[in-house]
């Protein structure tokens, strides 16, 4: 079993939109890789559109080893979206639950952050924690959060994210920039192996 600490304290970054939002330039995902960039935060980006270039990149995500996994995307409360394809939260548990051993999901996707995803995801794997929104969100309040919460947690420690620190963090920037989001973390202890933490 990997641990924490084996895993490089790092963010990869994959993003996908609709064609009309690239046209618009409303990249949030390379908005947020901008951010890490002017911080010196380690970090990994990639722009897709198809289901099979997901499962391609998840696992450059397995052999660099990094800790972090954030998916920036459109979705719904039954799936995620690229640009080309649909991925229902089984289909995702089944590509991406063997990688996220140890390892903490973001999920930049509206209304998928839910109990659904949180079931599919920690009954097949030993992922720490899944956080993301549950509602709606605009594009430049999602990347605002995301960018601050990297910001903010790589600068009190760039070595990990602690469970108090992360929550800490979330709901500062919950409250400040009035995003919808819900944070699931694995428990061991519940019948159901995981639990939703009040934030």
């Amino acid at each position: 079993m990997a641990d924490e600490n084996s895993t490089k304290p790092y963010v990869f970054i994959i993003e996908s939109l609709e064609f009309k939002d690239e046209e618009k330039g409303y990249f949030e995902g390379e908005v947020i890789s901008k951010i890490l960039n002017f911080s010196n935060i380690e970090h990994k980006y990639y722009y897709i559109r198809t289901k099979k270039e997901l499962e391609h990149l998840l696992g450059e995500f397995v052999r660099l080893n990094y800790r972090y996994l954030h998916i920036s995307c459109h979705g719904n409360s039954k799936l995620i979206s690229t640009t080309l394809d649909r991925i229902t939260f089984k289909e995702l548990s089944s590509i991406i639950a063997d990688k996220l051993c140890k390892k903490r999901l973001f999920l930049s996707s509206c209304l998928s952050t839910n109990d659904n995803l949180a079931k599919s995801i920690f009954s097949e794997s030993k992922c720490l924690s899944i956080i993301g929104p549950d509602e709606e969100i605009n594009m430049d309040d999602s990347a605002i959060f995301w960018a601050s919460f990297y910001q903010i947690m790589f600068k009190d420690n760039s070595t990990g994210m602690k469970a108090e620190e992360l929550k800490t963090t979330i709901i500062k920037l919950k409250k400040l920039y009035g995003v919808p989001l819900k944070y699931y973390k694995k428990n061991s202890q519940s019948k159901i192996g995981w639990e939703e933490v009040d934030i």
